[in-house]
C-alpha cells in the first residue's frame, strides 16, 4: 500500500505502555501529552502487545485513539499479528501476568463457551473466552495481517520466506477465518516453526542475506523489517540495509531501551542511535 509520508514501525510491546509511549514520542509519532502528531505517517505495530506485561488492555486503548486521529490526519496505524496474539487465541496463556488476567476478567463468557470453559477458574475465564476463536478479541484482531507491505518495506512479526511467497492472502485468509470462529487453526502460521510469526532465521548471528534478497526481490521491496526476537543493544541493520531488527525488548521484562525505526523516504534509521 501506499506510504505517503514517513513510515515508523515499533516492535514487540509486550504490555509495557510507558515503553512503547517513549518509542513513538522519540519518532514524533505523539506529543508530550500522548496525541498523534504524526500527521501522515503509517505507523507499524509488528506484533506482541499481549504477553509478558500488564498494560495490555490499556495498550489496545490507545492504540484505538490512534487509529481514529491519524486517519483524520491523513496517516494510518497498522497492528500486525504477532506469535503471542495466536497463542492467546490458541489457550496458551502461559505468558500472561496477573494484571493481564485482570483485565479481561469482567468479559462476559458467551453461551456456546460456557460449557468448554467450565473448568477454567473464574477470574481466568473472561480472558479465555475473550481470545478464543469467536471471542469477543479474537474477533477485534482477526483482520490484521500477518506480513504487511507499506510503500518499499515489507513487515512481519519473524519474518518473510521464500516458502511463504504466493501463500500471503491465503494465510491471511486462514488466519482471518480461524480468529472468526469460523475456520480450523491454521498450522502453517500456528504451529510451524517457520512461520512468518514464528521464525527467528533472519536474527541468527549471521543472517541468511541470499534469502533476504530472494524476498525482497520477489516482494518488490527495498527492505524486510522483523520484530520477535530481542535485540538488547538497540534496532539493528543487516545485509546492507535490506534487513532490520526492531524488537528492542522495550518492555520492563527484557529491560531494553524503547526505540523505533524511521523509514523518511530513502534515510532509514533508528530512533535511538
Amino acid at each position: 500500500s501506499e506510504a505517503p509520508g514517513r513510515v515508523v514501525a515499533v516492535g514487540d510491546v509486550h504490555g509495557d505502555l510507558a515503553a512503547l509511549k517513549v518509542a513513538l514520542r522519540a519518532a514524533d509519532i505523539i506529543d508530550e501529552s500522548g496525541s498523534w502528531s504524526g500527521g501522515n505517517a503509517v505507523l507499524v505495530q509488528t506484533g506482541d502487545i499481549l504477553d509478558r506485561g500488564d498494560d495490555e488492555l490499556e495498550i489496545y486503548q490507545f492504540f484505538d485513539q490512534l487509529i481514529a486521529a491519524s486517519e483524520k490526519a491523513g496517516g494510518r496505524v497498522i497492528l500486525m499479528h504477532g506469535n503471542h496474539e495466536l497463542m492467546n487465541a490458541a489457550g496458551d496463556f502461559r505468558y500472561v501476568t496477573a494484571g493481564g488476567w485482570q483485565d479481561w476478567q469482567s468479559e462476559p463468557v458467551p453461551a456456546r463457551l460456557r460449557a468448554a470453559l467450565a473448568d477454567v477458574d473464574d477470574d481466568k475465564r473472561g480472558r479465555v473466552a475473550a481470545w478464543a476463536p469467536g471471542g469477543s478479541w479474537a474477533m477485534r484482531v482477526a483482520d490484521q495481517p500477518v506480513i504487511a507491505v507499506v510503500g518499499r518495506t515489507a513487515f512481519a512479526h519473524g519474518g518473510v520466506l521464500p516458502v511463504h511467497l504466493g501463500k500471503v492472502d491465503e494465510m491471511h485468509r486462514q488466519v482471518q477465518c480461524w480468529l472468526r470462529g469460523a475456520g480450523p487453526a491454521p498450522q502453517s502460521v500456528l504451529g510451524d516453526p517457520s512461520s512468518p510469526v514464528w521464525t527467528r532465521i533472519y536474527a541468527e548471528p549471521v543472517p541468511p542475506c541470499d534469502v533476504v534478497g530472494q524476498v525482497v526481490g520477489q516482494l518488490g521491496v527495498d527492505r524486510l523489517v522483523v520484530g520477535h526476537t530481542v535485540q538488547l543493544d538497540g534496532v539493528q541493520s543487516r545485509c546492507g540495509g535490506a534487513l532490520w531488527l526492531i524488537d528492542v525488548g522495550m518492555a520492563k521484562h527484557y529491560g531494553g531501551k524503547p526505540a523505533a525505526l524511521v523509514i523518511d523516504g530513502k534515510q532509514v534509521g533508528s530512533t535511538s542511535r
